[in-house]
């Protein structure tokens, strides 16, 4: 069911919408838009519309209502006029969208793409989230991380055109907006395959050479991995930029009305609220030839009522990215992100101009491919088809590609050169689709002209290349563990106004969405209260910590605890008491009043073996700690069984994890097997640390006790796998490892999984409580734990 909410009902509300506004945009107008250029142009006017309610929170709450009323307007006032349909932009468009969707959709969970790789996608659902309803205003929110990110980009003034039609189509569909994230993503490259479809319309003749430029140019390898790792601001952006190319071509032709300038001020100004007035840069290639053109064929008599019109419409719908762009131009030229510098974000290096071609034939655009030689002569071979395709269209007269290219390559090389490469990356993703579509019209020349074969043959070079590209990506993506992040929202649910909540571990998207009702803060990120380790230091951004290397009294602050289930964690301390276990997390909540003071938390252990013996002299010292009247609390617990994969037997090729003991890097498919003693008849709860991408299987005696795949964990975490009853003795324990198949993601470099823990099952581990008289009956016990409390 979320598959087919998130993959087809919502990209149909959000065509509906679309339809809906750019059909009253042409009644404003009075002009008639191209059916190509519909939903683009409503996609432009949904940003215009939120961003004007949005910018107050008294208007915010209107945001839903109004995009929906003048949808229903636009239909109802422009279905009345009778339309032609073309189906091969309508195929091209579902091509495409079937292209984005492809790694999700054939995961069979309504996921989402980016996990572990980039963690942007987290804030992008905070901000369509709050935005809808509450605009940029984020007072009364309680101090947490969702708070954090929020006040710090919306804060300062933080350009949110592309995430507020998310939020928008989120309020109409019944399902959280994490899982509509790649749909409304693949959406926006279906609106760029119809823009391209009609920007090349007068230069290639044949309709179905028209779908297959716009089906390969919306899809470049660089646009299709930004798409992969979530930059949709990137994927929005681009399509954006495309309609405001087609409708500029549109206001230069012979007898168009000045009023042609209204759609083209609202998909302009749209490229302004996705990228505040950075969007200048994409802006003015396209807008600036294109009145040096007017002026050159309807005089200036028309140039100044057109530019005029374009620029009095403009300001009004760009009010809100007028109001907050100065704050954020501060803000950019305090961190240098736009003013150069060496800021490489989640880059290992700058990116290659090369790759703006739109071939890049590796699983990961951020590394260079295997095969250089052949990916340089396919991009060499496409950078001349792109000149090709220039001229082409220059000599045909037609001024709509030539000023999308001019954009996307001006663009490119001003960012690349004179921003940092974090921005210059965005820039060269944003510019790929220009440059693969005049790549593609020089193929298309080729094929209407006399030289149908030397045509059709580079044709299917460039296509080639950039699905050869896609395929890799798509089978190097990272997926987001629908399973344990829906654990999550469920925990957020469940739990609103219990907070405030705390995660020890890295989880951008618990913290800064998922927990936003329960005013969840990480401990290593976006925090308002420091919650350092024990050697007085905070935890570090991506880094794992068992709640054990707290110090205690901050931790105490949080009402409610969200941890990582592991077999080698610690229990919270004693005032905390566990009211909900799930697969992956369990809830802990400590009472708001009559509880007893912890005056000192001793932990005990480490980090694979929880639990050590208590000297006695630590039990003395904190029994005159707690004083005469006061208690010690302790927790008796065994150590879990660790089993080092790296030191079983494992087939050949497969080798061990230096930074993370006991785990394995498998190197195709194969077993590693062991025999483990239980101490024990019971049931015992296993666990995997590190990560897997392929199938995975766990046997115990030869009864399977668990099968998953696309597991990626962040450092330090444990992914359970399965709970069985066993009698005392030997058994034998088996992982097996699937190896790369045609699953999404399984081609992707193999990481670490390991050590298997495994510990006999229990609930929340009673707590002891010992008189200080007594104290002496905890030495010499195996203890998680011991503190000293107050009266």
């Amino acid at each position: 069911m979320s598959l087919f909410l998130a993959w087809v009902v919502f990209p149909l509300v959000m065509s509906v919408l679309s339809l809906g506004l750019g059909l009253l945009a042409e009644t404003i107008a009075g002009v008639r838009l191209r059916g190509t250029l519909l939903l683009p142009t409503g996609f432009a006017a949904m940003i215009v519309v939120s961003g004007l309610t949005t910018m107050a929170s008294a208007t915010a709450e209107l945001t839903v209502p109004a995009v929906v009323a003048l949808a229903v307007a636009g239909l109802l006032f422009g279905l009345r006029r009778p339309r032609t349909f073309d189906y091969w932009p309508a195929l091209s468009a579902l091509a495409v969208f079937a292209v984005f969707a492809a790694p999700v959709v054939f995961s069979g969970s309504a996921t989402f793409t980016g996990w572990i790789k980039l963690d942007d996608g987290a804030t992008w659902l905070a901000f369509a989230d709050r935005l809808v309803d509450h605009g940029r205003n984020v007072t009364g929110l309680a101090p947490s991380t969702y708070e954090v990110v929020l006040a710090h980009n919306l804060g300062n003034g933080y350009p949110v055109g592309a995430f507020v039609p998310l939020g928008v189509g989120g309020k109409l569909v019944p399902e959280d907006i994490a899982w509509l994230l790649q749909p409304f993503m693949a959406f926006g490259a279906a609106l760029l395959a119809l823009a391209l479809y009609d920007l090349v319309s007068r230069v290639v003749e044949s309709r179905g050479l028209r779908a297959l430029v716009a089906f390969v140019a919306a899809q470049g390898a660089l646009y299709y991995g930004y798409a992969l790792w979530g930059g949709a601001k990137e994927i929005v952006a681009a399509p954006l930029v495309a309609v405001t190319a087609a409708l500029t071509g549109d206001l230069l032709r012979k007898h168009s009305s000045v009023r042609v300038a209204i759609p083209l001020a609202v998909a302009g100004a749209a490229v302004v609220g996705v990228q505040s007035f950075g969007g200048g840069i994409w802006l003015l290639p396209i807008l600036l030839p294109a009145a040096w053109l007017l002026f050159r064929g309807r005089g200036l008599g028309f140039t100044l009522r057109s530019s005029g019109l374009f620029a009095a419409v403009s300001i009004v719908v760009s009010i809100p990215t007028i109001v907050t762009a100065g704050t954020w131009a501060t803000e950019l030229r305090a961190s240098s992100v736009a003013t150069g510098g060496d800021i490489l974000g989640n880059l290992f290096a700058p990116l290659k101009l090369a790759q703006g071609m739109g071939i890049w034939p590796v699983g990961d655009f951020r590394v260079s491919p295997l095969e250089l030689g052949p990916t340089y002569v396919l991009i060499g071979v496409a950078a001349l088809a792109a000149a090709a395709g220039f001229v082409h269209s220059v000599r045909r007269r037609a001024p709509e590609l030539p000023l999308f290219l001019a954009s996307g390559v001006l663009s490119a090389l001003v960012l690349t050169q004179f921003a940092s490469p974090w921005i210059g990356g965005k820039a060269l993703a944003t510019a790929v689709p220009a440059l693969v579509a005049s790549a593609m019209v020089g193929a298309c020349w080729l094929i209407e002209s006399d030289r149908r074969v030397e045509g059709v043959v580079l044709a299917v070079a460039l296509a080639g290349g950039v699905l050869w590209s896609n395929v890799l990506q798509y089978h190097d993506v990272s997926l987001a563990p629908r399973t344990q992040l829906a654990e999550l929202e469920t925990i957020g649910r469940r739990y609103a106004g219990q907070g405030p909540g705390l995660m020890t571990e890295y989880n951008p998207y618990g913290a800064r969405y998922f927990l936003r009702a329960l005013d969840g803060e990480s401990a290593g990120e976006f925090r308002r209260h420091l919650i350092p380790l024990l050697d007085g230091k905070p935890l570090e951004k991506g880094a794992d910590a068992d709640i054990d290397e707290f110090q205690t009294q901050p931790v105490l602050f949080y009402r409610t605890l969200v941890l990582r289930r592991s077999a080698t964690g610690s229990r919270p301390p004693s005032l905390y008491r566990l009211v909900e276990r799930g697969r992956f997390y369990d809830v802990w909540q400590r009472p708001e009043l009559g509880a007893p003071k912890v005056l000192e938390h001793l932990p005990l252990g480490n980090k694979l073996e929880p639990a050590a013996v208590a000297s006695c002299a630590d039990v003395r010292r904190l029994a005159r700690v707690a004083g005469a009247n006061g208690l010690l609390a302790a927790v008796t617990r065994p150590n879990p069984r660790v089993v080092d994969l790296s030191a079983v037997s494992v087939p050949a090729g497969w080798s061990s994890d230096q930074s993370h003991p006991g785990a394995v890097v498998p190197m195709g498919a194969g077993d590693a097997a062991t025999v483990v003693t239980m101490p024990h008849t019971g049931r015992y709860t296993f666990s995997l640390g590190g990560s897997f991408r392929d199938r995975l299987e766990v046997f115990v005696d030869e009864h399977r006790i668990f099968s998953g795949r696309h597991q990626l964990n962040w450092a330090g975490n444990y992914t359970p796998v399965g709970e069985v009853e066993l009698r005392r003795g030997r058994h034998l324990v088996l992982v097996r490892y699937g190896g790369p198949d045609l699953w999404p993601g399984s081609g992707g470099p193999q990481r670490s999984f390991g050590p298997l823990v495994f510990a006999p099952s229990f609930g929340s581990l009673p707590v002891t409580y010992v008189k200080t008289n007594d104290a002496s009956s905890l030495c010499g016990k195996r203890l998680d734990w011991i503190e000293a409390l107050s009266s």
